[in-house]
């Protein structure tokens, strides 16, 4: 009997993807290192890339047992450390949590497609690492001022339980009627849609500024011009019942047209944070009892499926899609 079983296909699935990611976050953060002002933030990011470079090398060791090609990534070829500041004000960390979130989400669903125990745990460690990387992130974006927690509410003192349908409405058929408040967990997702995209905007409007072709500026114009309406589509909904919207007071896109970062990357990058949003608009709309909250988010998962759909082509026209393994095709 084989020391391991053969390696199935949707594990070396997952790990092509995590090295996509993982190759994709080095270069960024060589970068961001590079240009950092804050002692504190360059020793999370230094540290973080130590960690990840383990990992990466762990996944091309599992890739040349098993006699398979290393997948290229991104390379240094993708990143350019000798140029100025692209973004300042805690941009780096703000940047770096988000990707953390993207990263909890990813192993979490490949854990569910793994069955070998090494690359179990592999993930499983990867999972921790970057919960970890969370953690210090939102404490270091605290204590800065640059992180805005979720509104306070009142303690509740009694359990209640739903009495008409009108809940799931947005108004009653009284037209005097206003819509009921919003719950905690529709509060949660709103909060999380507008955190999540500020930064999203950040990040694009600085990648338009340099984008080397133009019909990438264009795309990333497209991009900043999509986050700005449903960010305000989100705010407008927590206005409504008197509640504060997060406004990152930092984090923003300097004045630099120096590409630090290939239009490859940037592209990918801009299509990794896509698949996020339409992951977190699908939990919004499953988690949101008030119906006109799932009809917004359903309107924003197909605006931001038909805006990555359009990156697909524009990566694919330009030679910059790296081909998953396939299976092989019988016919």
């Amino acid at each position: 009997m084989p020391e391991k079983p053969p390696i199935t296909s949707s594990e070396i699935g997952t790990l092509w993807l995590t090295y996509q990611e993982k190759t994709m976050i080095l270069r960024m953060l060589e970068y961001f290192i590079e240009k950092a002002d804050d002692e504190k933030a360059k020793d999370i990011m230094v540290n973080l890339h130590s960690d990840l470079e383990l990992y990466v090398g762990k996944i091309i060791a599992i890739y040349e047992q098993e006699g398979s090609v290393i997948p290229v990534g991104y390379t240094a070829q993708d990143v350019n450390k000798d140029v100025p500041k692209l973004y300042d004000n805690g941009f780096d960390i703000m940047f770096v949590r988000l990707l953390k979130q993207i990263s909890m989400g990813l192993h979490s669903l490949n854990l569910t497609m793994t069955f070998r125990e090494d690359i179990n745990i592999l993930l499983e460690d990867l999972t921790a690492l970057t919960q970890k990387y969370f953690r210090i992130c939102s404490q270091y974006l605290l204590e800065k001022g640059l992180l805005v927690r979720t509104p306070f509410v009142s303690m509740p003192k009694s359990v209640e339980f739903v009495k008409n349908k009108d809940y799931l409405s947005a108004s009653t058929l009284n037209p005097l009627t206003q819509k009921r408040t919003l719950n905690t967990i529709e509060v949660a997702h709103l909060h999380k849609g507008i955190e999540s995209n500020l930064t999203g905007l950040q990040m694009i409007l600085g990648f338009e500024q340099c984008a080397h072709d133009n019909e990438v500026k264009k795309f990333f114009h497209e991009g900043a011009e999509l986050a700005k309406g449903i960010i305000k589509e989100l705010s407008e909904l927590m206005i409504q019942d008197g509640l504060p919207v997060p406004q990152t007071p930092g984090g923003n896109a300097t004045r630099s047209t120096v590409a630090p970062f290939s239009d490859k990357l940037m592209m990918y990058c801009t299509s990794l944070f896509c698949s996020f949003s339409l992951g977190s608009n699908s939990l919004g709309t499953a988690f949101s009892l008030r119906n006109d909250l799932p009809v917004k988010m359903s309107i924003f998962t197909k605006d931001v499926f038909e805006y990555a759909h359009k990156g697909a082509k524009i990566m694919i026209k330009n030679g910059w899609t790296e081909e998953p393994p396939q299976m092989i095709s019988h016919k």
